[in-house]
């Protein structure tokens, strides 16, 4: 059965609704966020068991618990054209080229939920899928923002242009910088793995790649970092196209 752990990722996912079998308490935790975890748990009528810490770690694959482990649904993916569907105008994508670090997955999920993007997409093989670790760095954002997981990577992006977007990659070795891209038009960053980057297929579907300056003897920054600096990019064109009179 998939678990989660972590006083936020529990938190999100008891506020959004998802199901959730058993909450488990490692004996002897307390504090407020977690008294407030447990009414919450409470008022949704989800059983709440106490146990010792090994059994947690042991469910949680993981000593960074909290305290707190849930046994829950498997997490739900939904479709691209769900995505498509319900996106805002202009839409924002984030589409990840073979993420396997789950800990970089979780905070691409938050970043593109907090920076407001329509959706995440990933494929199906060579990628990390949305495990417990990840739930637990999104920080809950996972709980709030449409992950869609595709068989063929390259087809998504031809949907994604015939719906109307911009597929912008992101290259290390692009001449363009970031900055210089609109980021108002509808658009799908694309980000590769973390050693490989953009599989050449991928790279071939780009509208254009873009950049991001490093200084010093270091190649490229961490895509999650990566990620981050561009999704805030567009939100701050976004922001000030949106002010302009």
């Amino acid at each position: 059965m998939p678990v989660l752990y972590g006083i936020h990722a529990v938190e999100e996912a008891l506020a959004a609704g998802r199901p959730i079998e058993r909450l488990l308490i490692v004996r002897g935790r307390g504090g407020k966020p977690l008294e407030q975890l447990l009414a919450a748990a409470r008022a949704r009528g989800v059983p709440v068991r106490v146990v010792e810490r090994q059994e947690a770690e042991r469910l949680a694959a993981s000593d960074r618990h909290q305290g707190v482990v849930a046994l829950t649904a498997a997490p739900h993916y939904a479709e691209l054209e769900d995505l498509l569907r319900a996106a805002r105008t202009p839409a924002l994508f984030v589409v990840l080229d073979g993420i396997e670090d789950p800990h970089n997955l979780g905070a691409i999920i938050r970043s593109a939920y907090c920076a407001g993007a329509d959706g995440v997409i990933l494929p199906e093989r060579r990628a990390a899928g949305l495990t417990a670790t990840v739930a637990k760095a999104s920080a809950g954002a996972l709980e709030h923002i449409p992950i869609a997981r595709v068989v063929n990577l390259a087809r998504a992006l031809e949907r994604l242009k015939e719906a109307g977007c911009w597929v912008i990659g992101l290259d290390p070795e692009a001449s363009q910088p970031f900055t210089g891209a609109d980021l108002t038009l509808p658009c799908a960053l694309v980000l590769g793995s973390e050693g490989r980057g953009l599989h050449g297929l991928v790279q071939k579907k780009c509208d254009f790649l873009v950049s991001i300056p490093v200084l010093g003897r270091v190649g490229s920054l961490n895509v999650s970092v990566a990620a981050g600096i561009v999704l805030y990019e567009a939100l701050r064109q976004r922001q000030l196209r949106t002010a302009q009179p």
